[in-house]
């Protein structure tokens, strides 16, 4: 009854997002503790080691404000000791060796002090003797052989406590007084580098007429009336001043409270530099942090702009994440907090230039994995509890299209297949059901936890059409029916979709046997001219429904990356009877692959893969900044002006011709490889 009690209450105790606004009411409480008491000063004689200026509680402040403000994200924290907690600090950098050692050394000198202290009158109290007797007999009880040293010691301890703590509550305390009053004049605002001083002077005023939700407490007002100064000095320094100032606007706008957000700035000022690139570079970056502010929080979690995790640590960070979950709905509500954050992390690491197009593709494929591997026992839990389970039974999910070949962007969707291995078995519950149903449940629960809204947003939108017998097909394929399907009715393209797959989840014997059919069809011997014919009438059928004059349209322009991927599909196709180690999901990989095979040349493959690359940077720039239709001569000229940066262009205008010239390669590539082999001088033109 006492845990269930403590995990009940947890939530109110630990916050699920960082709380800085913690250290002003602590700051505030200890200045009634001192009001009250009339501590305002160190002395000895008459000091109160507990809660007196420097003391026992001081300390014990001073961890529980850092618990206080990370606990919720960092269990760790919740260590009930505060020795214990100085640590954590310490091997948390947030806490440096002297610091640390210097309130270390007090907490155990003062709390010796208290029990001997109360020892003397076997009494509970905490205050010094007033008398050269009683601090005599107190600093000799402590070892001293007087007075003098003995007092030494002791100021010294309490300075030291004081000087840390107030340095933490320092963060709390509106201690400047500039306000935004101050910088309102259409002169200050210029000389800022504003040019729509107006609307910029406008802006403020709204601030500061309330008429945001996050703005009508005193407590908001009175911290963003402290931060006006460093939001103008933060947006002034991006290359759009008025467009950063304007999104922020409307961040703060969308914000449905403010103290806890504005708490985090003026405890770390820095984090408005990020604010303002984002607002001034990323207006989808911008819109995604308005609905999720407490993104912001991870930018604070150690490694945030260093190394992605790999696989095996994103897996243990997402079980511990999902360790206090209570019910699914947690599940739910975690796994898209946690995914959220990823993906924030990945995208401030794509906008600052510290990784590629392509790195961010296999970051964002390595959060799409483990939150597939992640969710599925929770999501069988749930279903086992009324249907059991198919002993020694165990689907396989299998991934295709950009998260197959590791390729995901910030928006792509999930191409999923579900099979099962064969078995006449039912399950073991209280309502037994068969294979086919069961695992048809199974993976619509699965899907249901990847699409579902909560109040957190949702992970991933789910596509199957490439399951066997399309959107018409079972949700979930046995394995004998998923082989017989590809030996007897898949189409062609339905085998170049497969040169993308892999598998994320199964049991080692059921992945041996699904690769080994996967295997099976991709290298049948095919006829090189009827294969190419067939390539490309399929990419005749696509630009009828998709045709693009666009060179921003990644995807579907001629020569463009799906142009890339009918190369490398057909020649995967077409030469993995005789070379099986070409087969790869990733496309930049399988060239390379086919390159070291020598199956095509090494010129095509470095121009392949250059063109492939660029334009795969470009295209994830893009969705994270934009969205999905990326109108990039609408963007605003910062982001032009960053994506001709990362591309080593001088200017955007560069950019765009190096563009056509890699989408001009990648369509001479697939005239000569494709359109050539099948012995058309042009694409055929597709009949319905």
């Amino acid at each position: 009854m006492g845990q269930n009690f403590l995990k009940t209450i947890s939530p109110f105790v630990w916050r699920k997002n960082l709380d800085f606004a913690a250290i002003r009411d602590v700051y505030e409480m200890v200045g009634l503790i001192r009001s009250h008491h009339g501590h305002a000063e160190i002395t000895v004689p008459g000091h109160n080691i507990k809660l007196g200026i420097g003391g026992i509680r001081e300390i014990e402040f001073f961890a529980q404000t850092h618990q206080l403000i990370a606990g919720g994200r960092d269990r760790k924290l919740r260590d009930p000791t505060t020795l214990g907690i100085l640590s954590l600090l310490q091997e948390n950098g947030q806490l440096d060796d002297v610091a640390a050692g210097k309130l270390r050394e007090a907490y155990i000198f003062l709390r010796t002090l208290e029990h001997r202290l109360q020892m003397i009158e076997d009494e509970q109290t905490q205050t010094l003797p007033k008398t050269d007797e009683g601090l005599a007999h107190l600093a000799s009880f402590m070892g001293y052989d007087a007075i003098p040293p003995f007092s030494a010691a002791l100021r010294q301890h309490l300075e030291n406590v004081a000087a840390q703590f107030q340095k933490l509550m320092g963060q709390g305390e509106n201690s400047e007084t500039v306000t935004a009053q101050d910088n309102m004049s259409w002169t200050s605002l210029q000389q800022l580098g504003f040019t729509d001083t107006e609307r910029a002077s406008a802006i403020i005023e709204s601030w500061r007429a309330s008429r945001y939700r996050a703005l009508r407490t005193q407590r908001a007002r009175e911290l963003l009336e402290l931060l006006v100064p460093k939001i103008l000095q933060a947006m002034a320094a991006t290359s759009d001043p008025d467009g950063a100032l304007l999104r922020f606007d409307e961040f703060l706008a969308s914000l449905p409270t403010g103290v806890q957000l504005l708490s985090l700035f003026n405890a770390n000022p820095w984090l408005l530099e990020l604010i303002a690139e984002i607002m001034g570079t990323a207006p989808g970056l911008a819109a995604i942090l308005g609905r999720n502010p407490i993104l912001l929080d991870a930018v604070l979690s150690p490694g945030f702009l260093e190394t992605f995790p790999n696989a095996e640590q994103l897996a243990a960070d997402l079980d511990y994440a999902l360790d206090p979950a209570r019910d699914m709905q947690d599940v739910l509500d975690i796994t898209r907090r946690w995914a959220n954050e990823r993906k924030f992390q990945v995208g401030v690491q794509m906008l600052r230039n510290l990784v590629t197009g392509e790195e961010a593709g296999l970051a964002l494929s390595a959060i799409a994995d483990t939150l597939l591997r992640g969710l599925l026992p929770h999501v069988e839990a749930e279903l086992s509890a009324k249907h059991g389970i198919i002993p020694g039974v165990n689907m396989a999910i299998i991934a295709m299209g950009k998260l197959g070949g590791r390729e995901l962007t910030f928006t792509s969707d999930l191409d999923l297949i579900f099979v099962y291995p064969d078995t006449n078995d039912l399950s073991n519950g209280k309502k037994p059901l068969g294979a086919a149903q069961y695992f048809s449940r199974l993976c619509q629960r699965l899907i249901n936890a990847l699409t579902a809204p909560t109040g957190e947003g949702r992970l991933y939108e789910v596509d199957m059409r490439l399951r066997p017998s399309g959107s018409q097909g079972p949700i979930a394929v046995s394995l004998e029916a998923f082989r017989k399907y590809h030996i007897e009715s898949a189409q062609t393209w339905e085998h170049m979709a497969w040169t993308r797959s892999r598998i994320i989840s199964a049991s080692p014997d059921t992945a041996a046997k699904i690769n080994a059919v996967i295997e099976g069809f991709l290298t049948r011997p095919r006829k090189p001219e009827l294969l190419a014919q067939e390539v490309a009438q399929m990419r005749a059928r696509v630009d009828r429904e998709h045709h693009s004059e666009n060179i921003w349209d990644f995807k579907y322009v001629r020569g463009g990356m799906m142009d890339a991927e009918f190369i490398t599909q057909f020649l995967l196709l077409r030469d993995a009877a005789v070379s099986p180690a070409v087969l790869h999901g990733s496309t930049i990989k399988a060239l390379s692959l086919l390159g070291e095979q020598h199956r095509l040349a090494d010129d095509a493959v470095q121009a392949l893969c250059a063109s492939f690359r660029f334009l795969c940077d470009l295209q994830q720039i893009t969705r994270l900044c934009l969205g999905d239709r990326a109108d990039v001569h609408n963007a605003p000229t910062p982001l032009r002006n960053m994506m001709a940066l990362r591309s080593h262009a001088a200017t955007f205008e560069v950019l765009e011709e190096r563009l056509k010239e890699s989408e001009r390669t990648i369509y001479m590539q697939y005239q000569k490889i494709v359109l050539d082999t099948a012995g058309l001088d042009a694409e055929p033109v597709f009949t319905p």
